[in-house]
């Protein structure tokens, strides 16, 4: 198996709602905003190479929406995902599985492209997985969260015929309190978080003697790492917080490490339990481990 980091750009979003109610006294020493209140960061994917798969976990925003969408986000450091497939040697055909941890545009829009006014798959022999609950979710979506949802980003995958569904646990929570998850593979298996958005996927990842946990928006940044930091964007704050203190702890034992796909510096990191709770031990790249 081997893993590899692609950082499709930079983007901008609103300080206060990325950290809910967290003053910005605080959060702004972590992630400066501008002028604006906007602070930088990242759409970072994962590429799996397990055995004769080649897996990716989450398509950033894509390039299909038109200029005034991008405006609201002000893009930069954008890659051609073409270009980056290529350097490890592979190209958009190659890719036999994508795999969603949720539908929100940010995560899945370079899922689907636009081909002569038609919105193809980016990824034409891939399996594309979700979930039931989260895709009834996602393409019913409730008035607070469908601007998220984009239909030209989730309907094509459907009607393509590539989506296939992972089956979600009847309960979040194990009896033991831990997160409860489902096999995918043999060296990946599915953790399932309901706090950002109705049952997210986080992949869980065997690899080299380590596991590694693909945080998407239950941990969008290592700054989100203390339990009060929960974006204004999630649907069920309280259940996030049940969520993090949870995952955390098993993580700080277990010795975790965490890949970020929004912070804009850290790529990923490890845990510990400090006298303040659980806080980030060790920066880490990926491509070191």
């Amino acid at each position: 198996m081997k893993l590899h980091s692609i950082n499709h750009s930079y983007f901008k979003l609103d300080g206060g709602a990325m950290y809910g109610v967290v003053p910005k006294s605080l959060w702004n020493k972590l992630n400066p905003a501008d002028e604006n209140n906007l602070c930088n960061w990242a759409l970072r994917s994962l590429l799996i190479q397990d055995n004769n798969k080649l897996i990716l976990i989450d398509t950033g925003m894509g390039f299909k929406q038109d200029e005034k969408f991008f405006g609201h986000y002000g893009m930069s450091g954008t890659i051609e995902l073409d270009a980056e497939l290529a350097k490890l040697g592979f190209n958009r055909n190659d890719i036999t599985d994508v795999f969603h941890t949720h539908l929100h545009f940010d995560h899945c829009g370079g899922s689907i492209e636009r081909v002569n006014n038609q919105l193809v798959p980016y990824f034409p022999n891939a399996t594309y997985w979700s979930n039931p609950i989260h895709w009834d979710w996602a393409v019913n979506p409730n008035d607070r969260e469908k601007a998220s949802f984009l239909k030209d980003n989730i309907l094509p995958i459907q009607e393509s015929g590539l989506l296939k569904m992972i089956d979600a646990p009847a309960n979040e929570f194990t009896n033991e309190g831990l997160l409860e998850k489902v096999e995918f593979t043999n060296n990946i298996s599915i953790r399932f978080v309901n706090g950002h958005t109705k049952s997210m996927m986080l992949p869980q990842i065997s690899y080299n003697g380590k596991t590694i946990v693909y945080m998407a928006d239950l941990l969008p940044s290592a700054s989100h790492i203390p339990l009060p930091y929960i974006m204004g964007y999630d649907m069920f704050p309280l259940t996030t917080l049940k969520e993090k203190k949870s995952f955390l702890q098993e993580a700080a034992e277990k010795e975790y490490i965490l890949f970020f796909e929004h912070d804009p510096s850290i790529e990923c990191c490890t845990v510990h339990q400090t006298e303040k709770g659980i806080r980030m031990h060790q920066a880490i790249r990926l491509s070191d481990l």
